[in-house]
Order: structure tokens, then C-alpha cells, then sequence
């Protein structure tokens, strides 16, 4: 097998195009490739290919001299299930005038060691599953409409502080093992029907009046 010197001849100083076999990345960054003709060139891949190219891939390199030689395209990979595009820095994908799109027929993956970050003027999400898990999670917006068939909340703690809240429902029911609790300025208790309060133990006071007025009242 051939090795390509590393320094070449003045009359080797002629621009080289090669498609070859890539044999293996060096801890350096260089690359190995076997040449058609049964050479091995030693060169760095070029920044335009941001497909990184696999131990088996067929490649093409070209450069000007046999000293300045790039790996510039990944012509056929070994393996095409899998592709990979691969930067040494920053990756930033942009459209002038246009749109970006991501298809994939199967699963779309989204991985991050840092912070994902998103930002948009509107953003729509339509998905017939969802779930979501986070540790810790902050709200903060205007207004917030929710339309569900369903809605369960299960928690240790659920605390609703507003400045005014309304609730309107068919049927209600409330069950609380232990303390119930209701402090307010005012407070107004009105049935269409019958209101029934029945305790082990009911006491009623009044600092100044307590005043029950009735057609009739049944007492013992």
C-alpha cells in the first residue's frame, strides 16, 4: 500500500481529485482514505461536508496540491440508515425568505445538555397524545382557555390565589377528610330548594345578632 509524502515534489504540485474509501478518523481530526488507485491520503474534512462521512463510506477529496487536500462530499455511505450532520461549532439554520421545515415519517427527537429555548410570534402544537413531565415549572402570561372533556389534578398542595374566581357547576361535590375551613368578610349561603347542615356537634354564634326567620321553626 502507498503512502502519499508529506512533502510532495514540484511536479506533484497539481490539483488532486480522488475518490477513495474512508478508512478511519485519527484523534487529530485527519482522516484516512484509500484512493482508487490503492494510495492512502491523510486530509481533514472540508467545511462544506457537513455530513460526517463513516469508516467504509466512499468520499471524494479534492484540492489543489497533494498538500492541500479535502474531503469535500460523501459520495455513498455504507450504512444509509443513519446520517449524521456533524460541526465543529454552532449550527444555525436560517431561510431569508421562507420557511424551515423538519419532516419525519417516524419519531422526532429534540435533545439538549443546556437550555431549549423557543421563540415565536404564535406557536401551535397539535398532537393526538401528549405528556409532559418537569420537575419545576413557571407559568406567566395573560389569559389562559382551556377546553377538556376531562380535567383530573392529583397533588400534595393546590393553592389558587385571585383576585376575584367564579365557579358554575351542574352538580358539585366535596370531600374533605379532616379541616374545612372558610374565612370571609361576607359571607352569603342561598338554595333554591333546602339547605341542610348536620353535625355531631353544631355551634352557632353571633357577636351582636343572630336573627332566624321563618313560616314556621321546629326546634328539639
Amino acid at each position: 500500500m502507498n503512502v502519499v509524502p508529506l512533502r510532495p515534489a514540484p511536479s506533484e504540485s497539481v490539483p488532486v481529485q480522488v475518490l477513495g474509501r474512508l478508512l478511519c478518523a485519527m484523534p487529530d481530526g485527519q482522516l484516512s482514505v484509500e484512493g482508487e488507485d490503492g494510495a492512502t491520503w491523510m486530509c481533514r474534512r472540508a467545511a462544506s461536508c457537513l455530513l460526517k462521512p463513516e469508516p467504509g463510506d466512499t468520499v471524494l477529496l479534492s484540492g489543489p496540491d497533494r498538500l492541500r487536500v479535502y474531503l469535500i462530499a460523501v459520495i455513498e455511505q455504507v450504512d444509509a440508515s443513519m446520517s449524521r450532520i456533524d460541526v465543529q461549532g454552532s449550527l444555525s439554520l436560517a431561510a431569508n425568505a421562507g420557511t424551515v421545515s423538519i419532516d419525519s415519517p417516524t419519531d422526532l427527537l429534540l435533545r439538549s445538555g443546556g437550555k431549549l429555548e423557543m421563540q415565536s410570534r404564535q406557536w401551535a402544537l397539535e398532537a393526538g397524545e401528549a405528556q409532559c413531565n418537569v420537575d419545576d415549572m413557571r407559568y406567566t402570561g395573560q389569559a389562559v382557555d382551556a377546553t377538556v372533556g376531562r380535567l383530573r389534578l392529583v397533588g400534595k398542595v393546590f393553592e389558587t390565589v385571585a383576585h376575584r374566581m367564579v365557579q358554575m357547576a351542574r352538580n358539585a361535590l366535596r370531600l374533605v377528610d379532616e379541616v374545612d375551613q372558610v374565612r370571609a368578610g361576607h359571607l352569603e349561603i342561598r338554595a333554591q330548594e333546602t339547605v341542610t347542615l348536620h353535625g355531631k356537634h353544631m355551634l352557632m354564634t353571633g357577636k351582636e345578632l343572630i336573627k332566624v326567620d321563618a313560616g314556621q321553626i321546629h326546634m328539639g
